[in-house]
């Protein structure tokens, strides 16, 4: 767990360090797009998402 904290530290510092504030709601945006794949891989949902890729 702390392996992953640590990258979020990371990268939390990058974006800080060089001004990249345009990186932070892509993230956000992948992260609730991975969650909503994940969440719904056994319901009835499942097949409309994946034919968004």
């Amino acid at each position: 767990m702390s392996g992953k904290l640590g990258v979020l530290k990371e990268l939390w510092l990058f974006m800080r360090v060089r001004k990249k504030w345009w990186l932070g709601p892509i993230i956000i945006f992948l992260v609730l797009l991975g969650l909503l794949i994940v969440l719904t891989e056994g319901s009835a949902i499942a097949p409309f998402i994946y034919t968004l890729f």
